[in-house]
Order: structure tokens, then sequence, then C-alpha cells
């Protein structure tokens, strides 16, 4: 039996990463932040200040600037139609930007 049944996928599939730096660096910001946001008012400003966070993040692993991005967002969205929302989401925002 082999004491680390997955070490084989490491040997087949190159850009597979036998660390998790990569996402304790993203949650890096948010620990420590933890202490500034301990007190964002309500249960609903939690979570709202929640959904903004992970939009930028979101925007800088597209590679979007995040200011640009919730600045046209927040611009169209009132005139935006409900079924096209998806369009809003940073994945799909870029090829459905307006120039």
């Amino acid at each position: 039996m082999c004491l680390a049944p997955h070490l084989p996928n490491y040997l087949t599939h190159p850009d597979a990463r036998l660390d998790n730096n990569v996402a304790e660096r993203g949650l890096r910001p948010l620990t420590i932040g933890r202490k500034n946001w301990l007190f964002v008012g309500s249960e609903d400003s939690g979570r709202s200040a929640a959904t903004i966070l992970s939009l930028v993040q979101t925007c800088r692993n597209l590679k979007i600037n995040p200011q640009e991005y919730l600045e046209d967002v927040l611009r169209r969205i009132m005139a935006h139609p409900a079924k096209l929302i998806h369009e809003l989401l940073p994945d799909n925002w870029s090829t459905a930007k307006v120039s």
C-alpha cells in the first residue's frame, strides 16, 4: 500500500502544486485586515463587504482594474436587464463592456 496515493498525480500533471501557498497568499490580506473589519456595523454590512472584496479579488485574478470595473458596473446596473445580469460579472464583463 502506497503511503502517498496521490503522489503519482504530481508526476503526470506538471502544473499541479505540492503546496497551498497561492491560496494562503490570497487569504493573507483578509487575515491581516480582520481587526479592521471586526466592526463593519451589522451582519448585512459584513455580507456587503465580503461581496465587494470577492469582486475586487476576482478582478485582480482576471487582470481587470477593479476600480474601472466597479465604476462601470455601478453606472450600468440600474438600466441593465435583470435577465442579463450575468454579463456584469467580472469574467463576462470585459466582453460585454460598452466602450
